[in-house]
């Protein structure tokens, strides 16, 4: 006879005490390979659980960073006001199509442009701040 280990032990215990009280009508016993396989069926259940929770934040993250509708407006555009930080014209108009960085010695200037289809608006800040706007919006 082998000697078992205490893990090999416990799970014996285990299977003798879920068999005193799990038979089926007297014809079939709770066996090692159920024990196991519904403890494997719960930990994926659990897995699953959580990935899909996951996927579902990850999909509202996205859907409510995405902004509806058209941003590039003439009434945004018109918002925007010399002196103005990068933050505040952000808040307005969003995130820019592109930023050009040009560090001077004497002063910083930044170029943000928004483009939406044909459409463009070209804002420049000098030190941080709305030096000048341009726009191509007809409407």
């Amino acid at each position: 006879m082998t000697r078992m280990t205490k893990s090999e032990l416990r799970m014996t215990k285990a299977i003798r005490i879920a068999n005193a009280g799990n038979t089926l009508e007297g014809r079939a016993t709770c066996s090692t390979f159920g024990l196991r396989h519904s403890s494997v069926i719960r930990h994926l259940s659990f897995v699953i659980s959580r990935a899909s929770r996951l996927l579902l934040v990850a999909v509202l993250a996205f859907a409510v960073s995405c902004t509806p509708g058209k941003r590039i407006t003439k009434a945004n555009v018109e918002e925007v006001e010399e002196g103005m930080s990068k933050k505040q014209v952000e808040s307005i108009l969003g995130h820019p199509t592109s930023i050009s960085n040009e560090d001077l010695v004497i002063m910083k200037k930044t170029t943000y442009v928004y483009r939406q289809g044909k459409d463009s608006v070209t804002i420049v800040f000098k030190d941080d701040k709305v030096q000048s706007k341009e726009s191509t919006l007809s409407n």
